[in-house]
């Protein structure tokens, strides 16, 4: 997935932090939705205008961004 295409990244818009689409939601507000526990579907629920991509293109974003830890 190439989600460059999906995030955007404005200087003005809520504190130049990754958007999804030029919209005011942040890729790190699906990522909280994900962590506290939150489903793909309930996501789309309560915010229709985002899509099933848009989820995957903050996932990848966020695994693009951090290093890889290996233990060992």
């Amino acid at each position: 997935m190439d989600y460059r295409k999906i995030i955007t990244l404005e200087t003005g818009k809520r504190g130049g932090k990754p958007c999804i689409r030029g919209m005011r939601i942040t890729v790190y507000d699906v990522l909280e939705y994900l962590a506290s526990g939150m489903t793909s579907e309930e996501i789309l629920a309560d915010f229709p205008y985002l899509t099933r991509e848009d989820i995957l293109a903050c996932l990848s974003y966020a695994a693009d961004r951090e290093p890889l830890q290996l233990v060992g």
